[in-house]
């Protein structure tokens, strides 16, 4: 199994996994490239192949956060000749990229899996949200991976604008990296370039039309990625309906994802806090250890908002994502607490059964 690791170590392959791979010695490492439906497409030294999950391990595993995704490194058993190889075990996960899923279900949903970094784009143009961007640097910063900001279709707006968005970003506290870019005239796709690094794991996120199948497409010199034509309003629609790893040109690796209209926050205590790191610095000044910033007395944080040291919007932002993170959490615990009951009296029925016989 060393000798896989040197041309593995192209595919994201470090130490770190090294020193926590538990695979059977029948087994062989692979890394998730797509996700379609049961089955798994998997890349390893040798190229693709279509794997299926064990038995065994979806009978271990019943929540869909705990299934292998896109990014997800495994151990995986496959013969000469078969069709598919076979999921006995996934490999630890160095980073995540979560949300809640979709609609009232609360319930994580894996958006990728052991990316160094996010990349998180918004358009210039009709794009630009402020709150949504510090939506997405919570989750990203919460699931251990470096966030950059790409701000798309700079062609599209004003120089003066542009100016106004970066300025922003910057007095709201955001010292992510920012990368501004224009896919028709080219300007600032040498500077991504340069910070994708070879080997490395990159997810792009954002919202449909903002260009990110448009600038993959760049980036691997080819039309891999189905786009449509941008429409008249400058905003392009791309038709990306599936999470897949491709190593471009250079060696980097790259997740594009398609448009995400909800990225709802669960369970992000810490990546709020790294993400809101000037809420935080002052938290430790207020008066109250357990200060919640909402009107006790000594609250370094509502001092800091009235004397303009911190933006009034930035700190509401903070505030909404908060309680949206403790709300979801509650009820994901009481979800799983319900879960397990009802596992325990599942159990003391088939064991009623078998006293019966």
């Amino acid at each position: 199994m060393k000798n896989q690791h040197c041309e593995l170590n192209d595919l994201g392959w470090n130490d770190w996994f090294e020193q926590r791979v538990q695979c059977k010695p029948t087994d062989t490492i692979a890394r998730v490239a797509a996700v379609d439906r049961e089955q798994l497409l998997l890349v390893d030294q040798t190229g693709t192949f279509r794997a299926k999950l064990a038995g065994s391990f979806l009978h271990r595993h019943h929540h869909s956060h705990e299934l292998p995704c896109v990014g997800d490194w495994v151990c995986v058993e496959k013969h000469a000749g078969e069709e598919f190889g076979v999921v006995h075990s996934l490999i630890e996960r160095r980073s995540s990229l979560r949300r809640k899923s979709a609609g009232k279900v609360v319930e994580y949903q894996m958006i990728a899996a052991n990316v160094d970094y996010v990349v998180i784009v918004q358009s210039c143009h009709f794009d630009f949200n402020l709150k949504r961007l510090e939506r997405y640097l919570v989750m990203v910063m919460d699931g251990g991976a470096e966030p950059v900001i790409l701000l798309t279709k700079t062609d599209l707006v004003e120089p003066a604008v542009l100016t106004a968005q970066l300025a922003e970003l910057r007095s709201a506290g955001i010292t992510a990296p920012i990368v501004t870019l224009s896919n028709v005239t080219g300007d600032g796709l040498d500077d991504l370039r340069r910070l994708l690094v070879p080997a490395k794991s990159y997810s792009f996120v954002g919202s449909s039309g903002v260009g990110k199948s448009t600038l993959i497409n760049h980036l691997i010199g080819s039309e891999m990625l189905d786009t449509k034509a941008v429409s008249g309003t400058g905003e392009g629609r791309h038709t990306t309906v599936r999470r897949e790893l491709i190593r471009i040109e250079g060696g980097a690796l790259v997740i594009d994802n398609p448009g995400m209209r909800e990225f709802g926050i669960l369970g992000a205590e810490g990546g709020i806090a790294s993400s809101y790191s000037d809420i935080t610095a002052l938290s430790s000044s207020c008066r109250y250890r357990d200060c919640s910033h909402t009107g006790e007395p000594g609250c370094a944080v509502i001092e800091a908002m009235h004397s303009g040291e911190i933006n009034q919007e930035h700190f509401e932002n903070y505030k909404k994502l908060r309680k949206e993170s403790e709300f979801y959490e509650m009820s994901y615990a009481e979800k799983r607490k319900k879960d397990r009951e009802f596992g325990k009296y599942v159990k003391s029925v088939k064991k009623g059964f078998r006293d019966e016989s």
